[in-house]
């Protein structure tokens, strides 16, 4: 995974609530058990109409905006527990997911692949939804680091779980965690 610290980014705004993990990847897509090319398929049914062409109504498909942050309806990630939602989001190119509200199987998938899931306030995310539709060149500042959240139509702090901060921060899978400690354990056996 790659490290996050610090992101400053324009973001592409989804009011849409109870997005589920269909919606984000549908089944269909789920025969592959590499990370590699889900971010294609990435909310399919809704970028491409049932011809295969473009709906350029769609959000993602219009060149207006643009950037790693998807600023989303209530309710994020419901669903199915897939870890390939978090797959595809990531391969689109999203770092930042911010919702009012994460479904936890959501949340956690999201974390481990490195894709932060930020939630504010109801209020809040309505004020930020309507800002970056009517000024998709708004820009937002994520720090992880400080845990908070810097927009102009105001800025907050978010609470994330102190583990999973450290391995984004460092920009390790659980896997790089443990052998980040390697020496420590192997000191600690030896002491027994």
């Amino acid at each position: 995974m790659e490290k996050f610290i610090q992101l400053t980014d324009t973001a592409i705004p989804l009011p849409t609530e109870n997005i589920d993990t269909d919606q984000i990847i549908p089944a269909r897509f789920l025969k592959a058990t590499d990370k590699k090319g889900f971010g294609d398929n990435v909310f399919r049914d809704w970028r491409y109409l049932k011809n295969g062409s473009v709906n350029t109504n769609f959000v993602l498909n219009n060149t207006e905006f643009k950037g790693s942050i998807l600023v989303a309806g209530n309710n994020f990630g419901c669903g199915s527990s897939r870890e390939h939602a978090a797959w595809a989001l990531v391969g689109y190119g999203f770092k930042v997911i911010i919702s009012s509200f994460f479904a936890d199987i959501f949340k956690g998938n999201a974390l481990n692949n490195g894709l932060l899931p930020l939630q504010v306030s109801s209020e809040f995310l309505k004020k930020l939804l309507q800002e970056i539709q009517e000024n998709p060149s708004t820009k937002i500042i994520v720090d992880l680091e400080k845990q908070s959240l810097k927009t102009s139509v105001g800025n907050v702090t978010f609470d994330i779980d102190t583990y999973k901060k450290v391995c984004m921060t460092n920009g390790y899978d659980d896997i790089d965690f443990l052998i980040s400690k390697k020496e420590k354990i192997a000191a600690f056996e030896a002491a027994l």
